[in-house]
């Protein structure tokens, strides 16, 4: 009996050392992602602009890069809830990212830009999903929304630091050693994925058929619900055309901002960029955390009705100042709206699906309709800047939330109790 008890204490030793291992590697792989992901992203329009392209065009190669991550979500999120293999998916999509990147330094033909972010986008697609799935799978239901805030946070994290060595390389070396960066980036987040314990992750539990499992021992493998779940779930309804409205406007600040900067001859191409990524990630650092807190305590309805009003701010502040000083509030108020919706989110979806088995696909699904939104903002905030001017197009951008505050507002009465999954339960 000694022994046995000994061996059952060990195993479950061994089991809390492989759930601690996990959860610092997820935020380990949150933390140098942000930068394999996003590394260039905020530099490729400054970067084709130095080498002759219009806002017009960069704004049109970004909108194909997003509609092609639209489109692949969805079946990115039911690939991941179907495989047991996420960690290989992170690792193959984190090289393809890479791989897509480099392109660009090759040739800045019309045809390879494209193909580079429509790669990218969908790299992206998989990765996002993966990382949410294998979290849920490690931290289970009850642990997603306290773990979701701490890898956002080093996730926002990761992108100022990598922005912040950007655009210092970039200013020393030139724009190419921007991608070298994020090739390292790359390396260790596939080094952090690999310490992931493969036995830590439940892949019942990571597609939200935690419930289940515990009444089956094979829910997992065949009681998932149909893809109808999603549309007979009015509250994501709701969430996925909020979003679609607020990104429509938020695609496209940040590049047309340091576009407006720089093309206005008030910042270094390279340091003007980097410093509006390090601003807003500094903030969302903050908001991630504080959305974890008040989610906790009331709710993800609040922290999304603060995130959707923090746009029309915004967009009045970017096109009222257009200077070199305007990166702080103009900044800062997008760390506020993306660093929240950030954690409330992937836990508010999470929420809305548990027990259905198709958490990962309905966060491709959320992720797709407002792709719709992000795709299109670029290519509507180019050609408006193009046509009528920046300080036009930034006050235009920003009142597209206002439908979003509308939407979120108007069905409070909907949206409230489904928002309010992240509480513990008052039985608990």
């Amino acid at each position: 009996m000694a022994t046995g008890t000994a061996k059952a204490s060990g195993t479950a030793a061994e089991r809390g050392g492989a759930h601690k291992r996990a959860t610092r590697a997820l935020q380990a792989l949150n933390f140098f992602m942000a930068d394999m992901q996003a590394g260039i992203g905020p530099f490729l329009g400054v970067f084709l602009q130095q080498r002759g392209w219009t806002a017009g065009p960069i704004g049109t190669v970004m909108t194909a890069g997003g509609v092609a991550g639209m489109v692949m979500t969805v079946p990115a999120g039911a690939f991941i809830d179907h495989t047991e293999k996420k960690r290989l998916v992170v690792i193959v999509t984190g090289i393809c990212t890479v791989l897509a990147s480099f392109l660009i330094l090759l040739s800045q033909a019309g045809w390879v830009v494209t193909v580079s972010q429509v790669a990218t986008a969908i790299a992206g697609a998989a990765i996002g999903p993966a990382v949410t799935g294998m979290t849920l799978g490690v931290v289970r239901q009850a642990g997603f929304n306290a773990q979701n805030g701490r890898n956002q946070a080093w996730n926002h994290a990761g992108n100022m630091v990598g922005a912040g060595l950007s655009g210092w390389l970039g200013w020393k070396f030139g724009m190419p050693a921007i991608f070298y960066l994020a090739a390292a980036f790359g390396v260790l987040a596939i080094a952090s994925v690999l310490m992931i314990p493969e036995r830590a992750i439940d892949h019942a539990s990571a597609r939200g058929l935690e419930a289940k499992q515990d009444k089956d021992a094979d829910a997992g493998k065949g009681q998932a619900e149909g893809f109808a779940a999603l549309f007979h779930t009015k509250p994501l309804l709701i969430l996925a055309a909020a979003l679609a409205c607020f990104h429509l406007g938020n695609g496209a600040m940040l590049p047309l901002y340091g576009l407006a900067v720089v093309g206005a001859g008030k910042g270094d191409a390279a340091l003007f960029t980097a410093m509006t990524v390090v601003v807003a990630q500094a903030v969302m650092i903050l908001a991630a955390l504080l959305a974890m807190r008040m989610a906790a305590g009331r709710g993800y309805w609040l922290v999304l009705l603060i995130s959707f009003a923090a746009l029309p701010l915004r967009g009045l502040l970017a096109g009222s100042f257009i200077e070199h000083w305007g990166v702080w509030p103009v900044q800062a108020l997008d760390g506020i709206g993306a660093g929240l919706q950030s954690v409330a989110v992937p836990g508010l979806v999470a929420c809305m699906l548990d027990g259905t088995g198709r958490v990962n696909v309905g966060q491709g699904a959320v992720m797709t309709v407002q792709g719709v939104g992000a795709s299109l903002s670029p290519a509507i905030g180019g050609w408006l800047a193009q046509a009528i001017g920046y300080r036009a197009a930034f006050y235009i951008l920003g009142s597209f939330a206002l439908i979003s505050l509308a939407l979120w507002i108007g069905f409070a009465a909907i949206l409230r109790p489904a928002c309010a999954g992240a509480r513990p339960s008052q039985g608990a």
